[in-house]
């Protein structure tokens, strides 16, 4: 196997999040098994990300592997303009089975960011058919994220969304402030549905539909709320003729506990957008999916039809890793391993509550996060994490997990610990380079 040209990567590649000139370090990765990241070195990490909330399944899932090679075989790709193949028509299959009624239709996509800039044209053409064309606008909560393509970053918190720089050329969207209700305490949700409730009456004519991510807003702080407020959100956008879209991306296939996060509130969406974890993790692939009704109403509208169509739409390759992943879901096995992960998690992690430096520990599902009472810096931390053996990325203020399903529970306590160590160290110290931290590590 080939070595890895480390100076060719530093002077030509530009990773995520990153600057050229001040290149962020990065870590060799040679392989990977189960819930191990195997390094160029030999060393194994084990993974604390599921490959940024993807790979839930863990890595050389032997299902999910042979079904892809089985498709590269005989059909790799091909276009989906006025052709179907099966792979894409049993994942729709799929899909309308997992969500149920009223999401009937299935549109696919490449990325998360492009299955959000899909179901925004969807709502805003929905609405040119529905004899509105001046509901043009997308309403939503801060510390949100739904991805870096240009209508995705208009929706994301306008201040600590990483895209402020665009703001002058950004669509013009109505941000209401996140839920102050946790997930398990609804205390404020009536005020907070308030302050939604006043947005929408002085802005429903404009707008044509609601963002957000339902439960569990993730890279937007990893924040969980109370059920209650996505239920009172259902009601709102139907009382104000507002199309409500939920942002699965991240929340989708069993992170939350739940197959869906939405499905904590009892409610359906009229469009959903899902990604990350639909191929588990082993190609890109995205999908919207919306309600009867939506479908006609853009069908009405004078385009007659909808005008999108990546070149990889529905490639037959990442179907394929799609049905071979949720048929691992549907399996349920993901249900004990996500309500395990969930118990360990808040056992283990509510030591760190002790630590002067902690502002928050918190736990749903599959995700446990640490918050810390000031920014993290990821270049200054990642070199103790490796130390320790585990992959974790701090952003923001938070420590965070969100593992592979099938994760052993030696793995999870050696990833909480870890956690648990970087938080007591920042309670310990004020730490300002990667030198100082390592020499106290």
């Amino acid at each position: 196997m080939s070595k890895i040209d480390y100076l060719f990567d530093q002077q030509h590649i530009w990773h995520p999040y990153t600057s050229m000139k001040h290149p962020f370090p990065v870590t060799g990765v040679q392989s990977a098994q189960e819930c191990e990241l195997i390094l160029e070195n030999g060393q194994r990490l084990i993974d604390g990300t599921s490959s940024w909330w993807s790979c839930v399944h863990g890595y050389g899932n032997e299902h999910i592997i042979s079904t892809m090679k089985q498709q590269l075989e005989t059909l790799p790709h091909v276009m989906f303009g006025g052709i179907t193949h099966e792979p894409a028509v049993s994942l729709a299959k799929q899909l309308v089975e997992m969500t149920c009624e009223p999401l009937t239709k299935v549109f696919f996509a490449d990325s998360g960011s492009i299955a959000v800039e899909v179901s925004l044209k969807m709502a805003i053409q929905y609405w040119q058919g529905r004899g509105k064309p001046n509901k043009q606008q997308i309403a939503t909560i801060k510390h949100g994220y739904h991805g870096d393509t240009f209508a995705a970053m208009s929706v994301c918190d306008p201040d600590n969304g990483m895209h402020t720089m665009f703001d002058a050329i950004l669509p013009k969207q109505v941000f209401t402030p996140s839920p102050t209700s946790s997930f398990d305490d609804n205390t404020n949700v009536t005020s907070d549905l308030a302050k939604l409730r006043s947005s929408f009456e002085e802005h429903h004519q404009s707008l044509a539909a609601m963002i957000l991510e339902p439960i569990h807003q993730a890279a937007g702080g990893m924040y969980f709320y109370h059920p209650d407020y996505l239920a009172g959100v259902r009601k709102l956008c139907d009382e104000f003729e507002i199309l409500l879209i939920i942002d699965e991306i991240a929340t989708g296939f069993g992170r939350t506990g739940k197959l869906f996060a939405y499905e904590h509130a009892n409610v359906t969406p009229d469009l959903l957008c899902v990604g990350k974890a639909l191929t588990g993790g082993y190609i890109s692939l995205s999908a919207t999916m919306c309600t009867d009704e939506v479908a006609a109403g853009i069908s009405d509208s004078p385009a007659g039809v909808f005008m999108h169509g990546p070149t990889f739409m529905a490639n037959p390759l990442a179907c394929s890793a799609a049905n071979a992943s949720l048929e691992l879901i549907n399996s349920n096995e993901w249900q004990d391993q996500v309500a395990s992960i969930e118990t360990q998690l808040k056992e283990e992690l509510a030591e760190a509550k002790q630590f002067s430096a902690v502002k928050d520990v918190r736990v749903l599902g599959a995700t446990g996060v640490i918050e810390i009472n000031r920014s993290l810096s990821a270049a200054i931390l990642q070199p103790h994490f490796l130390e320790l053996g585990v992959w974790i990325r701090v952003f923001g203020s938070v420590i965070y997990i969100m593992p592979p399903y099938i994760i052993s529970k030696s793995q999870l306590t050696k990833l909480t610990t870890a956690m648990k160590q970087v938080a007591k160290m920042l309670s310990e110290e004020n730490i300002t380079s990667t030198q100082h931290f390592l020499s106290h590590g």
